[in-house]
Formats: structure tokens, C-alpha cells, sequence
């Protein structure tokens, strides 16, 4: 169920020049967060930032009752929650949109840039189940794959960057880790990785599910602004996805 709420920030860490982390803590009990969901966060004290701005939900900690974002600074939205710090308040509109399935026995999760945040609470929730998952990060640099500690503490966990500043020089798709018989593959981030991934998956027989990246007014389907086209006709990426099952989206792969 959504729910609007006043959360504190009792951590922010700065993670390099481009990432932050926000840990907010809800005043009474947190709802059933699914991995993959999102928030619309207000951007508070700025004339130009109108719109609540859509951030992943990157941890949620349901024994303390804290949920986490992991943030790049990319626009003036961004720059101004890179103000907030300890103590401040932050509006949510939260959970919102369809998470993963946390489905299968063998996994890998595949994430390039700010889309590795939604990945280290799945990598949690199949940890939860007892399954350790593959992980891959990717990034331009080895700057801009941050929090790759937390992933390695839960799964077997390999990088790409573009310059070979961290793990394989190349992308994820050639990573040494990525043709291994996984039975599931979930992946967020750049649209050209994330169709590779699809991609590789659909001719692999492979279950795969892509979370989505939109321009997300509202972040509940009502403004239509972030609407894609589906096998099953236009869909909002708010409100019936973010995660779309990837056979979902054979259009949306030819593109």
C-alpha cells in the first residue's frame, strides 16, 4: 500500500564525486518493500525543481525501520538532495511500481552505473532465501561503481569498467562471469546494457527480468508520461513495471 511520509536522515555518505547514500529512518513501521520498488522523493526549497524526482530503493533494514537510497548527482533535483544532511527530512511517496520475482536457484544480477542501487537489497532478499547470487558491476570507470563491498560480502561479485580501472576491461556482457549457466538473470541500468543482457537471455532460453528507466512524474500511472511499449500493448513503467519480464519486451529490444 502506498503511504506519503516524513522520514529523517540519520546517515549520508558520500561515496566519490558522483554518488551519495542517504539511510532514512521511518517514524513508525516501514510497509513490505519488494526489491526492485521505488520512491518519488520531494525536492524541498528549490523554485526549479517542481516535480518529485523517482530514486530506487537501494536497502531497506525493516529491524531498525530504515530504508536506504543510493543517489548520483546528474541534474539540479539531484544536487539538491546532495545538500541534505544528518537530521534533515525527507517527503516519500513509497513503495511504488513492481519489484523482481527473486526467482531461481542460480542467479545473476547485472548492473551498470546508478543501476546497481535496486540490486543490493535482491541481492539481500535471495540471501534471505538462502541462494548466493552472481553479481556484476559495470561501469565507465572504477569511480562510478561504488558500494561494490557490500555486494562481494553477499555474492560472488565481478566488475567491468570501460578503462580497466577496475576488474575486466570491457563491458559486462564480456565479463569472464557472465556465460556461466545461470537458471535467472536480473538487470538494471543503461538501456544498451540492459537490451544486451535481454538479448543474450531470450537466445539463452534464460528468464530474465530488466527494470526500466522513465521519465516518472507521478510515479502511480496517472500522468502517462512514462509509458513503453510492451507485447501486451503501452504500459506505464511506474505502475506495472519498473521490472518488466524481458519476453515482455520484444519490441522494446528491437529498438
Amino acid at each position: 500500500m502506498k503511504q506519503i511520509t516524513d522520514f529523517t536522515i540519520i546517515r549520508r555518505q558520500q561515496l566519490g564525486e558522483s554518488y551519495f547514500s542517504l539511510t532514512l529512518r521511518h517514524p513508525g513501521l516501514l510497509p513490505p518493500i519488494a526489491a526492485g520498488q521505488f520512491v518519488e522523493v520531494e525536492v524541498c526549497n528549490s523554485r526549479e525543481v517542481l516535480l518529485r524526482r523517482p530514486i530506487s530503493i537501494h536497502d531497506v533494514d525493516s529491524q531498525n525501520q530504515t530504508l536506504s537510497l543510493l543517489i548520483q548527482t546528474v541534474g539540479k533535483g539531484t544536487r539538491r538532495l546532495a545538500d541534505l544532511r544528518e537530521g534533515d527530512t525527507l517527503n516519500l511517496v513509497y513503495p511504488l511500481g513492481r519489484g523482481f520475482a527473486v526467482a531461481g536457484a542460480n542467479p545473476l544480477l547485472v548492473g551498470g552505473g546508478a543501476g546497481i542501487a535496486p540490486l543490493l537489497y535482491l541481492a539481500k532478499c535471495y540471501r534471505e532465501k538462502g541462494i548466493r547470487p552472481t553479481i556484476l558491476l559495470g561501469g565507465r570507470t572504477e569511480a562510478l561503481i561504488p558500494v561494490r563491498e557490500e555486494f562481494e560480502a553477499i555474492g560472488a561479485t565481478g566488475c567491468a569498467t570501460e578503462d580497466g580501472s577496475l576488474g575486466e576491461k570491457g563491458l559486462v556482457t564480456q565479463h569472464s562471469l557472465f556465460n556461466l549457466g545461470y537458471d535467472h538473470i536480473c538487470t538494471c541500468g543503461p538501456t544498451p546494457m540492459m537490451k544486451a543482457v535481454g538479448r543474450h537471455a531470450l537466445a539463452k532460453g534464460i528468464p530474465c527480468e530488466v527494470s526500466l528507466e522513465n521519465m516518472m512524474a507521478c510515479g502511480i500511472g496517472a500522468c502517462l508520461c512514462c509509458v513503453t511499449d510492451t507485447d501486451q500493448g503501452h504500459k506505464c513503467v511506474c505502475k506495472e513495471g519498473p521490472v518488466f519480464d524481458v519476453a515482455r519486451l520484444t519490441k522494446w529490444l528491437s529498438i
